[in-house]
């Protein structure tokens, strides 16, 4: 019964990884190889011409740079607002405690599809849409419950006699936290910013929905699936995929602390 598990695990991270295998190599191969039957999963030459063709397309930098804009500015304010309530969750007994950690979690429980109507016609009241704030304040309420959950089991691993003994030497709260619990927490605190980059980076229902013309990369890619040629649609998969791969394997040792896994 005990090895069922790890062919279970080679099984499923090659579900995983084929998928990306493929794209990585009709990135990298001849654009005219792109449409060749039967594939071959070996390309007996690399050419960079499908990713200079993609890179090519002017409208594909000014996505790149609205997804950028957008994901920093989701990154801080999923931060600024997540990390204070993940603390106080984590150092504070207040009345409805519970409740407010299963409110955070409903937020998560209400598709983006079904809110999209009602979020145009506010946005364009507001002015907000077709604005990169704008999508960067949906992406941000889309980060907002992991940043909050994250950063209170965060917190919570961290001993609370550690501030004490900081309060007994003089140290005030806000000086305790930045000198003893801060230190300790700030790698994971930055995994939980590059989480909140990621959900933004990939995230494409909300950024096409509400945009025309400031469209992020991924509703750009989506708008464009009709009228782009397959090699274009793979060298963008590739380029969309490569900060998700950069993430896991730069904050994998911090994400697998946050839920104490033990990394070698």
């Amino acid at each position: 019964m005990r090895a069922v598990f790890p062919v279970l695990g080679w099984v499923i991270s090659a579900w995983i990884l084929f998928p990306i295998y493929l794209i990585v190599v009709s990135s990298l191969d001849a654009p005219e190889n792109v449409y060749a039957w039967p594939k071959q999963l070996i390309p007996v030459e690399l050419s960079l011409g499908t990713l200079q063709f993609f890179f090519a397309v002017p409208e594909v930098w000014r996505a790149v740079v609205n997804s950028v804009e957008a994901a920093v500015m989701t990154m801080v304010m999923a931060l600024v607002l997540g990390a204070p309530a993940g603390y106080a969750m984590a150092r504070y007994d207040f009345r409805g405690k519970f409740l407010y950690r299963m409110a955070i979690l409903t937020t998560r429980a209400f598709p983006i599809a079904l809110l999209a109507l009602p979020l145009a016609v506010r946005f364009i009241a507001f002015g907000l849409y077709d604005t990169i704030f704008g999508v960067a304040l949906v992406h941000t309420a889309l980060a907002l419950p992991f940043s909050v959950l994250i950063t209170y089991s965060l917190f919570l691993s961290i001993p609370k006699e550690l501030e004490e003994a900081a309060w007994t030497l003089g140290c005030s709260g806000p000086k305790a936290f930045v000198y003893v619990v801060l230190p300790i927490a700030l790698p994971s605190i930055v995994s939980t910013a590059i989480f909140a980059f990621i959900i933004s980076w990939n995230e494409v229902f909300a950024a096409a929905i509400l945009t025309t013309q400031e469209r992020t990369l991924p509703a750009y890619l989506i708008s464009s699936l009709n009228e782009s040629p397959l090699h274009f649609r793979y060298a963008g998969a590739l380029f969309m995929i490569i900060p998700s791969l950069v993430f896991i394997f730069a904050v994998r040792k911090y994400l697998f602390s946050m839920w104490g896994i033990a990394s070698r």
